[in-house]
């Protein structure tokens, strides 16, 4: 070409929870069956739409006034809805006026780094979810910035360690937070949360609050909202509904801005943010509609309260197969519907493997592993796919130096989801022990 294409920050455009899934995809077409633990996706993992769900959907299909375009921020009477939610919980008082609907939170997500100067930075947390990093890296044609989450200590944020990197960092102008958590399931206490809004105040910074989990919380755990904690501090709260009807197909997620009249510069990000959505005119409309139908149904509140049980009743579950392994540090989770497990330091080995009984499948998988520097978690995962047909994702495709993987509690079938972890608990010996 007459000059080059790609921006540096194109190279970090990666997302592995679905590259592990072409490799699957030619493991299955060898003859292993797969067991999917990849992707949060409710649906995918036997889940169920209730009913009466389906039935407000379905109904809204025969309205005509559901195929017209809608207003480019979203439809009003969601945006009123969907206000008053966030202020019923106290704190910070938004109007529809602060809601901008998009189609998912991904698409919200690379909006607000798209519109960033190049060298401002929001730093992320490490384990990092790969569409907040590789978008904010891809924004600022440099390597993620993060701060650490510490596996040590319930996963919970190393605040000095972010304290510091925004201190001597003065191209940071924000925070972002993800709560509950993913790929961790932590849930942030509201003390930690409280100091984050301390450390912005003090470096005049935003705040990201990441909150698709927001409703997804179980033994025992409460998410704050941002928009409870933030005071007079700028911010964004990214919300959807993907994870908590479910509905993942509908990709439909919005952003609220907080104190949007408290500082000049982030009142303009969030103008050409609306500005943005009316070019592309406006977002999804059915699922918008659904919203306040769904989740102003009283039948919503018990459906979620009973899916939180299960989804925790998972947890323990996994906890009692996992937990005691001595190689593993293991944390429980409260939030979202994942376990990050993390191996001891120096646990893993480049001749550990697995008895690969297909031969096809051998040959791929030491196609994998001729690549170049495939990091040693990565390596326990392809032998864990090839031997078992298990897809899981390895935590060092979440940005992150530690060695581990991350699974999903999303799977209905109680016999199959003990069966799936009591194999992965096996694999894992037999792995270390070769």
């Amino acid at each position: 070409m007459r000059q080059r294409l790609l921006s540096e920050g194109a190279k970090e455009l990666a997302y592995e929870i679905r590259e592990i899934v072409k490799k699957a995809v030619k493991v299955q077409a060898l003859g292993q069956a797969i067991v999917w633990e990849n992707i949060g996706d409710p649906i995918q993992k036997s889940g169920v739409v209730p009913q009466w769900m389906k039935e407000i959907i379905s109904g809204l299909t025969m309205e005509n006034s559901t195929y017209s375009y809608c207003p480019s921020k979203g439809e009003l009477n969601t945006r009123q809805f969907l206000a008053k939610l966030n202020n019923d919980r106290g704190g910070v008082s938004i109007s529809a006026e602060d809601i901008l609907f998009f189609n998912g939170t991904g698409d919200a997500i690379s909006k607000l780094y798209q519109f960033l100067k190049h060298n401002s930075r929001v730093i992320g947390p490490s384990p990092a979810y790969s569409t907040h990093s590789s978008a904010e890296a891809a924004h600022a044609n440099a390597d993620p910035l993060t701060y650490k989450l510490d596996h040590n200590n319930h996963w919970y944020p190393d605040l000095d360690d972010l304290y510091l990197k925004v201190k001597f960092n003065p191209n940071i102008v924000g925070i972002l937070i993800i709560n509950p958590d993913n790929p961790t399931g932590m849930v942030y206490p509201i003390e930690t949360l409280k100091r984050i809004v301390e450390i912005a105040k003090e470096f005049n910074l935003f705040l990201v609050s990441d909150e698709i989990y927001l409703n997804i919380t179980y033994n025992g755990a409460k998410a704050y909202s941002l928009s409870e904690v933030i005071e007079d501090v700028p911010g964004i709260a990214i919300k959807g509904i993907s994870k908590e009807l479910p509905w993942p197909g509908s990709r439909c997620g919005w952003m609220e801005y907080l104190n949007r009249d408290k500082d000049p510069e982030f009142a303009r990000l969030c103008s050409a943010l609306d500005n943005a959505k009316m070019l592309e005119v406006c977002s999804t409309k059915l699922p918008q509609l659904a919203i306040p139908k769904i989740l102003g149904d009283p039948r919503y509140m018990p459906y979620r309260l009973a899916q939180n049980e299960k989804v925790g009743k998972r947890s323990k579950l996994i906890a009692s197969i996992l937990g005691s392994l001595p190689q593993l540090k293991f944390n429980e989770t409260y939030g979202a519907f994942y376990n990050t497990m993390i191996f001891n330091d120096g646990i893993l080995k480049k001749s550990q493997k697995l008895k690969i009984q297909n031969p096809e499948i051998e040959k791929l998988l030491k196609e994998w592993l001729s690549e170049n520097d495939v990091a040693l978690d990565k390596q326990f995962v392809y032998y864990l796919l090839a031997a078992k047909g298990i897809c899981v994702v390895p935590i060092s495709s979440f940005c992150s130096d530690l060695q581990g993987f991350r699974v999903t509690l999303l799977e209905e079938n109680e016999e199959l989801f003990i069966k799936t972890f009591t194999t992965i608990k096996e694999a894992i010996e037999e792995y270390l022990a070769s």
